[in-house]
């Protein structure tokens, strides 16, 4: 999986997000009169899991994630109830069905479930696109310290 740089809807079942954390989004390329925009993620994607010598290590790399055409957009977090400090939350995965909404073309629900500090996302897009903007770093933490980020 490493030698790839982008990924599509099509390999959303290779793909897996679980803790991978959120630093930043945004909507960008708005459609005023369909009511869509995209969503943008400025993630730390967990590339490789390894347990090497009971050391666990995670092959990490900057990544935007992009969610086309969204619409329907609920957005919770909670970072009050756990009187969490503010830090980049931590997804627990990215669940799709088909969208009940969409006639026209193939579109889905997506859900993705934040497992810290609280909160979900949902809405609805056709698909999306993530691509590497950084070089993979092979380290025992999940996500790159602000430093790391910066250098990329």
């Amino acid at each position: 999986m490493m030698s790839k740089k982008i990924w599509y809807t099509s390999d959303f079942e290779s793909l897996s997000w679980h803790d991978v954390h959120i630093h930043g989004f945004k909507l960008d390329s708005f459609v005023p009169d369909q009511g869509v925009a995209d969503l943008l993620f400025d993630i730390d994607y967990i590339l490789k899991w390894e347990n090497i010598n009971n050391e666990l290590l995670f092959t990490v790399c900057r990544a935007t994630l992009r969610f086309h055409q969204i619409f329907g957009m609920r957005f919770m977090l909670d970072y009050a109830t756990p009187t969490a400090g503010m830090c980049p939350f931590s997804i627990d995965g990215i669940e799709r069905r088909p969208s009940k909404l969409s006639t026209d073309s193939e579109s889905f629900q997506w859900s993705i479930k934040v497992n810290w500090p609280q909160g979900h996302i949902e809405f609805d897009s056709p698909g999306f696109t993530q691509t590497l903007v950084g070089t993979p770093i092979v380290q025992s933490s999940q996500s790159l310290s602000s430093e790391q980020r910066d250098q990329l």
